[in-house]
Order: C-alpha cells, then sequence, then structure tokens
C-alpha cells in the first residue's frame, strides 16, 4: 500500500464512529472469516459501486488466509498513517456488512480517497453508509477535498 502519510502526526486517528445502522471500527484479523464472506459474496455489486469502476479489487476470491494477509497490509498501513481501513458493522447484529477505505489521493484536486462498499443483500444501506462517511470525514478528518464517489439519486415515489 502507500508508504507517505496521509495524515498529521498530531491528528488523532478516530477509532470509529456508531449509528443506530452502523458501527466502523478499525478492520484487523478478528473480522477477517466475516471479512471475506462479506466481500467474496458480493464481488460484482462491489465493482458496480460508484468508486470501484476501474479498479483492480475485487477482482476474483481470494482464500480465507490470503485476505488473512491482506488485512495485516491494511493493519501495516494503518498503524503507518498512510491509510485507514474501517470494517462497516451492521449495529444490531456485529455483522461485517461492508468497509471503508481512507488512502492517499490518486487525483489531483483532492486529499483523500475515499471509498466505501456494502454487501450485495445490504444494497439500502450504500447511500445512508455514503452519507455517514462523508459527515464523518467533514467532522472528524482533517480532510478538505475527498474523492469520494457520489451515489446516484434514489428514485423519487
Amino acid at each position: 500500500m502507500s508508504a507517505a502519510r496521509l495524515v498529521p502526526d498530531d491528528f488523532s486517528v478516530p477509532q470509529g464512529v456508531s449509528t443506530d445502522r452502523f458501527r466502523l471500527e478499525p478492520l484487523a484479523q478478528r473480522h477477517n472469516v466475516a471479512d471475506h464472506k462479506a466481500w467474496t459474496s458480493s464481488i460484482d455489486h462491489i465493482r458496480s459501486t460508484p468508486g470501484f469502476a476501474g479498479r483492480t479489487w475485487p477482482n476474483v476470491p481470494l482464500s480465507v488466509e490470503e485476505n488473512a494477509v491482506d488485512i495485516a497490509e491494511h493493519e501495516a498501513d494503518f498503524a503507518a498513517r498512510s491509510g485507514f481501513t474501517y470494517t462497516v458493522l451492521e449495529a444490531a447484529t456485529g455483522d461485517v456488512i461492508g468497509c471503508v477505505y481512507l488512502y492517499p489521493p490518486r487525483r489531483q484536486g483532492f486529499d483523500v480517497d475515499a471509498r466505501s462498499w456494502v454487501r450485495a443483500e445490504s444494497a439500502a444501506l450504500d447511500q445512508p453508509l455514503h452519507d455517514l462517511v462523508r459527515q464523518w470525514l467533514m467532522d472528524e478528518w482533517p480532510f478538505h477535498a475527498p474523492d469520494y464517489a457520489q451515489r446516484p439519486e434514489a428514485p423519487r415515489e
């Protein structure tokens, strides 16, 4: 992943955020099996989520062991302050239903590349998660210009 620090040394990195629908906490090895199940069951859905077009992940399922290696890389990035990955847990059950990634920007004019996804079976929660993360970035993080793909406006009834 990236070696450059994404946030200043004196910035206190949030350990998560909670609402009545979600709980975000740093992705860790304890989430491996549930994280693996969440994303491997939703590859096509994640690839169609705004912000994931043209990315190499997710392409093919990793084994649980390979997923653990990937999580270890995210944990190392978090410790190095070069990127921050949070698992998205359903508040009522604690089930892993998605992920949020905060990494150095890939495009000029932005100060963070933010992406999020939810499981296909939780697709209705994509917009509420996006709204939560956008507000969290403004309120709790030192970013002023996040590159975070907008969600299509829901049809009005």
